[in-house]
């Protein structure tokens, strides 16, 4: 494919993030971001990486997906790097709902937005403006190839033990209810960077992933498969997050219901936007959480606590399931930076052949890097994800094979 250059678009509700990259040299071009699409105050910050242009900014209304992707356009023109460009070899979006139908990158077409809406009742917030993104690029560059990255994709090898949930049977295929799993391509290319690190094949590795950012999850990777994961139907299960509960009761919901006179609107709310560390401490920045710890706030240690104690559950309950781990590996905003978090998930399991160095704990990199001792049998690394990376990979891919 002569063309190199591959746009990727992730698309949210009143934002579009984005980034050009040059596949030759898997190098970045330009990035940004619109935000608050559809009010007076929308945003869009542009920043060139080659050339030396300066980072840019303007404000102003922008009215929905269309304006800010032609706004995207304008500066991406502005740079010599325009999206009538021939060097543009395809757009690449990712989506965050695939369900079980989509099980690697797609080349969009009709029956394949057909599915992303038919998904929408289990992806309320997030299908609906993916389709949008698509269909405004859709209509931008109509002669592309685009491709649908899926974020579920990548936990679509879990065997049916782990994906499903023991309901009635009838019940949960009418509804589609199982586990699917999210922030696929971020484990998808942890887990290879990981056996990169450690010098090996994917396939002769089991890592445990653990995604931490304001949303978070684990998975277990056998031999580069995906063999489970914490987040479920919806991004709200598993460990605790920034504003998500993670795992409860499901009575929990009924006693609120019954018991509390909340409707399942405020319930919903309660549990994906109020709960986890802004819920417990009213801070959900793990920097400023541990800043209060340091003053001896006692509601700050508690929900560190609380944090770790179901970051070490998981550890143990993915170790059981792999057998044996060849490593942990930290990645996203909080996995990347908190040396505390790290150091404290780990601590208490030299049994399990888990230990950090503390002097390597506490260096900062935006490099792939062991955390572990020399002596330490599971290795524990720090790998700074690349989504972004990771879906151009695999748009540009799979643009050739239909080139």
């Amino acid at each position: 494919m002569s063309s190199s250059r591959v746009l990727v678009l992730n698309s949210g509700s009143s934002s579009v993030k984005y980034q050009l990259l040059d596949m030759s040299d898997s190098s970045r071009l330009a990035m940004g971001l619109v935000e608050r699409i559809g009010e007076e105050t929308s945003r869009l910050k542009h920043t060139p990486l080659t050339g030396g242009g300066a980072e840019r900014e303007r404000t102003g209304p922008i009215a929905d997906h269309e304006a800010a992707l032609k706004a995207v356009a304008d500066e991406l023109a502005a740079d010599g790097l325009g999206l009538d460009s021939p060097e543009l070899a395809a757009i690449g979006h990712r989506v965050v709902h695939g369900g079980k139908h989509f099980t690697e990158p797609t080349v969009i077409d009709d029956a394949v937005l057909a599915e992303i809406e038919r998904l929408i009742p289990v992806a309320p917030l997030h299908n609906p403006a993916n389709l949008t993104g698509i269909r405004t690029a859709q209509a931008l560059r109509p002669d592309l190839p685009q491709v649908a990255v899926f974020d579920t994709a990548f936990h679509t090898t879990m065997p049916e033990a782990a994906a499903r949930y023991a309901i009635d049977v009838s019940t949960a295929d009418e509804h589609r209810v199982r586990r699917y799993g999210f922030h696929g391509t971020s484990h998808a290319y942890v887990s290879r960077a990981t056996a990169k690190l450690l010098g090996k094949a994917p396939e002769d590795v089991n890592v445990i992933v653990l995604h931490l950012g304001n949303g978070a999850s684990a998975s277990a990777v056998r031999g580069g498969r995906c063999v489970d994961t914490s987040m479920g139907l919806t991004p709200l299960e598993g460990l605790v997050m920034g504003t998500r509960s993670g795992d409860l009761d499901p009575a929990v919901i009924f006693h609120l219901a019954r018991v509390g006179g909340l409707s399942i609107d405020e319930i919903d709310t309660l549990l994906n936007k109020k709960s986890g560390l802004v819920g417990l401490c009213g801070d959900n920045d793990m920097r400023e959480i541990r800043r209060r710890i340091d003053e001896g706030d006692s509601s700050a240690l508690l929900a560190f606590d609380i944090y770790i104690h179901r970051l070490k559950k998981y550890i143990g309950a993915y170790y059981a399931v792999l057998g044996r781990v060849d490593a942990i590996a930290f990645t996203a905003g909080v996995g990347e930076n908190a040396a505390p978090v790290r150091e404290a998930a780990v601590a208490g399991l030299e049994e399990l052949g888990l230990a950090v160095d503390g002097g390597l704990n506490a260096v900062r990199s935006d490099e792939p890097r062991l955390i572990s001792p020399e002596y330490a049998r599971v290795k524990v690394a720090v790998v700074p994800t690349d989504e972004e990376l990771e879906i151009a990979t695999q748009t540009y891919a799979l643009a050739g094979k239909n080139s």
